[in-house]
């Protein structure tokens, strides 16, 4: 017998309000796990998906259930399944051909999930996976930031930025982040170095010779960050335009690729005047590296940031507040 779940979805893309309705189930194959959802956060990608920004890399059909990662708890393995079980609890990012976590119930493949965190709560843990992710690849993968470089977080107090303050601080390195003044001590307590008002000063003319910038902002403020660089620097960006080095190593059709090319000439001529390297990063999911950031947690290196805890039937409210760009930290629909 078919049995439903209530799911936050849209209709087609630019579609604003998000509505929840009564829909399938979802059915695991062999490699995955179905997921009864505790908690799930809000990213930036969510507002992407739902305006079509992203429809050049990512395919989806409609109605389309929103939401990028969760925690939650194992009620169902399928038969390949060797490193879970039922009842256990797990947090995750699914790939993002399976995106839907603002639901009941999630069915993911069993490499896009690890074991949640022990000291922290399902909400706690559903801040994580996306921003987790994401600096973890910029930082690790793309920069291997290591002791002594110079880093130059954007937007320090917001979802990504809180993150990564602190993994750059337990990777060794020297951190610059911009926000107001109001959040100056919010972002001192997670080790920043240096803080820049943004309302009162430019990062450019204040900081020189820093070997990477962590871009969450795109526009100006990306085209500002090749300024601070020495040679050989390198800019990983999440809101820049992905330019014909992601468009190769992503896959993308000649004809993409080409649009890709024009659309960021801007971007190559300014790497080639300071000598530096401009990324675009596109995270993939990887439970083995979410047991990396597990262990962070539990050692208390890496603390979950959360601004506020919404219900589900709340949910419009909770990214209409998201979106303004005013939460400190990540914020959470409670789901179960």
């Amino acid at each position: 017998m078919e049995q439903y779940m209530n799911a936050a979805l849209i209709n087609h893309y630019g579609q604003k309000q998000l509505e929840i309705k009564k829909v399938a189930m979802p059915k695991i194959s062999a490699d995955d796990v179905l997921v009864e959802i505790h908690a799930a956060s809000i990213n930036p990608i969510d507002f992407k998906v739902r305006d079509g920004k992203l429809k050049m890399l990512l395919k989806y059909n409609m109605p389309l259930i929103l939401g990028n990662d969760f925690s939650g708890v194992v009620i169902q393995v399928g038969r390949n399944v060797t490193a879970f079980k039922v009842g256990d609890e797990v947090y995750g990012r699914p790939r993002k051909s399976r995106i839907g976590t603002f639901a009941e119930y999630i069915a993911i493949h069993q490499d896009d999930i690890a074991m949640k965190p022990k000291n922290v709560s399902f909400e706690e843990a559903a801040a994580i996976p996306l921003v987790g992710l994401t600096t973890y690849q910029a930082f690790h993968d793309i920069m291997q930031l290591k002791p002594t470089d110079k880093i130059l977080i954007q937007a320090g107090s917001g979802g990504v930025g809180t993150f990564a303050i602190q993994l750059a601080k337990v990777m060794g390195a020297y951190v610059a982040t911009t926000t107001s003044a109001k959040n100056e001590a919010f972002v001192k307590d997670f080790g920043a170095d240096r803080i820049i008002d943004y309302t009162t000063e430019k990062f450019e003319d204040v900081l020189t010779d820093y070997d990477y910038v962590y871009d969450t902002l795109g526009g100006e403020a990306l085209k500002n960050a090749f300024k601070i660089l020495k040679p050989g620097g390198k800019i990983v960006s999440l809101s820049g335009i992905p330019n014909y080095r992601f468009a190769k190593e992503y896959g993308l059709n000649i004809w993409k690729s080409f649009i890709l090319k024009l659309a960021t000439r801007k971007l190559t001529a300014l790497e080639k005047q300071h000598k530096v390297q401009y990324h675009f990063l596109f995270m993939k999911p990887s439970g083995a590296q979410l047991a990396i950031i597990r262990e962070l947690i539990e050692a208390q290196k890496i603390k979950p940031i959360i601004d506020r805890v919404v219900s589900f039937p709340d949910i419009q409210k909770a990214f209409d507040y998201a979106e303004s760009g005013r939460a400190k930290g990540k914020v959470i629909i409670k789901i179960k």
